[in-house]
């Protein structure tokens, strides 16, 4: 697989955009040289970039060597370990995707290098040396990296006599300021920190600095010169917690400021004492470039002139008690490949040809439209496919079979390629392992461009504590509850969100808006929601904290359900929102304004998954045929509750690992009878009220569980494989289905409403059969009529509405696999009162079957 914007080389020696910021490898004082960012474990991300612990340091000179530096090693020039080193050119920052600045107009490109006659000190008027205003206090917070401010003190700024411009530069050999072609030497004040006091009355609108290191020197613009880049609108929203579109401000956002080209950094870290931004070009070291704090508002910013696509970054933390921490950005829209952890600068250049589906998909009401998803892991479903792979195989495949959604997983980053990707450490950032966030939009574009829609899977429930990522952000419980009762997962070992936090509520609220708004996406299905709604879910007595009431209800948790639910419907017309909730909560898809008897709004999704009818169903199956007759409520009981909610029947991953078996392989008996079982229950699954699911694989009644290593076996439908028929008519059978569903409005069109499906024969428990009538609304019927035992039923009497009936599908035809019995050409009621209605009429009904009839045309 090709590599992709995402994956960071090496970044080249003595890369001009390093030498600038002159804040290269060599580490903070307490730190040993090359400290690995916290949570990289094995494999730390400078290693992952080709660097270790034999990569030479570059100088670090401009102050006096400080004692707690003496156990390392002196640093060296970056180049060959034991060499010299190389020259500075443009070539290696090209490379690696970041913008170069031109050299400013008058300056002839790059200074002199040290050494050469250009070099001398004071150069042009200005004193470099004198009183420089910087208290101890200052100084230490400013070059310790806890200033909250230190804009203040770096940059330039006007004094009595003149104007000083300071610049912080750890590594460097010297600083100069130019302007208007001119230079002035900084005198040097330690610690990194350079100086001189021009005889200027204003500040001047630009000026760059010559910064010098051992290979050579480069000119750049001052970060310091800048004013901050976020506005008090911007600020005001996300201390309300009410900014909708929080990835726009925060993160890092390639852009031009002042006319310099260039790119923000913003984070949100109310409760460090300082933060500062580490980078591939810095070498990892934040020294260089502490950032500001915008006020109460808790967030952290800083614009790097000369940065742009393509940067690896992190955030150094210094937590309230001092101590530092490498953290990735929780607004990344791009990340490193895994177990790489860095952050990506990214810009999206994606031009999306989907207008026509982004257009109509409103329409109509998702409960009213037909609804049949095909559930995809993408990196397995055809392992070594990247997104773009994807895009020219998974289109064509899901539009033959005549699924109307896919339902992707995993999507957001998460540290673990082999699993569902419930662990997310980056919401913002599609997963790198199968290209960049514009290749992922391709693939939705493709899928879009193929009429099919695209739900993801969402875990605003819980995150992984990984100490690079969001756990502890700042040093404190941030994202999750202080309280470890309310911030504890006990199934999976994993942190909850604090949603009665406004701003947590508001990173998750947009971060639902921001995968439908900014890659398209048709749907979210939300994991595990039964976990966020009980504050006593999977914990025992003395665990957990009740509410404000005394109740186990998660008030906060509820809050912000309906407020991201309220918030997509509102901003992404067409837009569904599905539940994975398993319990029997009230008003999972009633509006957020109507409150229901336990005085709760409804939490406002549009669809919810139907855990209850999958398991029952499933159970039923798994009986042997003799004692299914003892178990029938199991397959009639969700009619009880089925217009409770606005339901999706699963069969879903989750059902096919961990030794559940697949489908196929649930169903009792021989070969035949397994694969004659598994038609017919999906015969009955996609003629139930609700919409329906399938995960991969069981298409073609795959006999292995699912492996992330292998995906689907898709051998078994190679034309070589002697059984590779038996696959195919189970393919052919679920095309089939989905075909005829799509034609059939009363297979969807009123699957909320009670008025839309009539038993006709529901209490059939010794023959293992039912039967039933679903209704478009213009009354136009389909019956179901399923056989769950091995005996065909002869001369079988089923009540109906007057007419000729016609057989529409036949699960046990020879074509998908079947025994070939048949119900006969059409059949003309009679009336024979059967059922609680007038006419009747006899069939014929298969074994291990499921037989779809309609009223005859005309």
């Amino acid at each position: 697989m090709a590599a992709h914007p995402a994956v960071r080389p090496r970044p080249p020696v003595h890369d001009p955009l390093t030498r600038p910021r002159g804040v290269l490898a060599v580490t903070p004082a307490a730190q040993p040289p090359r400290q690995p960012s916290p949570g990289d474990g094995a494999l730390p991300e400078a290693a992952a970039r080709g660097y270790d612990a034999t990569t030479p340091h570059p100088a670090a000179s401009g102050t006096a060597p400080k004692e707690r530096d003496a156990p390392h090693a002196a640093p060296v020039v970056r180049g060959e370990p034991g060499g010299p080193a190389r020259p500075v050119t443009d070539r290696g920052a090209v490379a690696a995707g970041r913008a170069v600045l031109p050299p400013e107009p008058g300056l002839g490109g790059a200074l002199s290098a040290p050494g050469s006659s250009g070099d001398a000190p004071g150069r042009s008027g200005g004193r470099n040396c004198g009183g420089t205003g910087l208290s101890a206090e200052e100084r230490g917070r400013l070059v310790g990296g806890t200033h909250h401010d230190p804009h203040a003190l770096l940059g330039a700024h006007r004094e009595a006599e003149g104007v000083r411009v300071r610049a912080l530069r750890p590594f460097a050999r010297a600083v100069a300021v130019v302007l208007d072609g001119e230079r002035t030497e900084l005198a040097p004040e330690g610690d990194g920190l350079f100086s001189a006091l021009l005889p200027l009355t204003e500040i001047p609108a630009r000026y760059r600095l010559a910064v010098s290191y051992d290979a050579g020197e480069t000119v750049v613009d001052d970060p310091y010169r800048f004013l901050p880049t976020l506005g008090e609108l911007d600020l005001h929203l996300i201390g309300e917690g009410r900014h909708e579109q929080l990835w726009k401000v925060l993160g890092s956002h390639p852009m031009t400021h002042g006319g310099v080209p260039g790119t923000r950094f913003a984070v949100w870290a109310p409760n460090a004492r300082g933060v500062r931004l580490a980078a591939d070009f810095t070498y990892w070291d934040g020294s260089g470039l502490p950032m500001r704090s915008l006020g109460s508002s808790g967030v952290w910013e800083l614009f790097v002139p000369g940065v742009g696509p393509g940067t690896a970054y992190k955030y150094e933390i210094i937590r309230p008690d001092g101590s530092r921490g490498m953290k990735a950005d929780p607004m990344a829209r791009a990340t490193e490949v895994p177990p790489a952890t860095a952050s990506i600068v990214t810009e999206s250049s994606y031009a999306w040809g989907d207008a026509q589906w982004m257009a109509h998909r409103a329409d109509v009401p998702v409960h009213r439209a037909p609804l049949s998803v095909y559930e995809v892991h993408l990196p397995s479903w055809r392992p070594g496919l990247d997104y773009r792979g994807l895009a020219e195989q998974l289109p064509a495949y899901v539009q033959e079979l005549g699924f109307t959604h896919v339902e992707l997983m995993p999507v957001a980053e998460h540290p673990f390629g082999g699993s569902w990707g419930y662990q997310v450490t980056s919401y913002y950032a599609p997963t790198s392992r199968l290209g960049s966030p514009d290749d992922f939009r391709y693939l939705v574009d493709a899928l879009h461009r193929a009429g099919i829609g695209v739900i993801m899977d969402w875990v605003p429930a819980h995150f992984p504590k990984d100490e690079w990522a969001l756990a502890r952000f700042d040093g404190e419980p941030l994202y999750e509850p202080a309280d470890p009762r309310r911030a504890e997962h006990p199934d999976w070992g994993t942190l909850e969100f604090d949603f009665g936090r406004t701003e947590v509520r508001n990173f998750l609220v947009a971060n639902a808006v921001y995968w439908c708004e900014e890659f398209h996406i048709d749907g979210l299905r939300v994991d595990a929601v039964a976990s966020m709604l009980y504050l006593d879910y999977s914990r025992e007595h003395g665990q957990w904290l009740p509410n404000a009431y005394g109740g186990r209800e998660n008030l906060d948790a509820v809050a912000f359900l309906q407020e991201m639910n309220a918030t997509v419907y509102r901003r992404c017309p067409g837009v569904v929102t599905i539940a994975e909730e398993s319990t029997a909560w009230d008003g999972v898809t009633r509006p957020t304004h109507q409150a229901g008897p336990t005085g709760f709004g409804g939490l406002g999704f549009g669809l919810k998954w139907n855990m209850g009818w999958m398991h029952d169903t499933l159970q039923y199956m798994a009986h042997e045929p003799v004692h299914r007759k003892y178990h029938h409520d199991e397959l009639t009981f969700s009619m009880v509750y089925a217009y409770s909610e606005n339901y999706v029947l699963p069969i879903s991953h989750d059902e096919v690992v961990h030794g559940k078996r697949s489908l196929v392989e649930k169903m009792p008996g021989d070969w035949w009878q397994r694969r004659a079982g598994a038609r017919a229950y999906l015969g009955y699954m996609w003629a139930h009220p609700g919409k329906q699911l399938l995960f991969m694989g069981q298409e073609f009644a795959q006999g292995a569980e699912w492996s992330h290593d292998s995906g689907p076996d898709w051998w078994l439908l190679a034309p070589d494989y002697p059984a590779a028929g038996d696959h195919r008519g189970v393919r052919d059978w679920v095309r089939d289905l989905n075909a005829v569903y799509g034609a059939t409005p009363a297979l969807w069109q009123r699957d909320t409403d009670p008025g839309g499906f009539e038993w006709i024969d529901g209490g059939a428990a010794e023959d293992n059969t039912l039967s039933f009538l679903r209704h478009d609304t213009a009354g136009n019927p389909l019956m179901c009529v399923s056989n769950f035992s091995p005996v065909v039923r002869r001369d079988y009497r089923i009540g109906c509405p007057e007419g000729v009936w016609v057989q529409v599908l036949n699960s046990d035809e020879t074509r998908y696999g079947g025994s070939g019995v048949s119900v006969g050409g059409p059949v003309k009621s009679e009336p024979t009162p059967w059922h609680g209605r007038r006419h009747s009429i006899t069939l014929t009904v298969p074994p291990l079957a499921t037989v779809w009839l309609r009223p005859a045309a005309g």
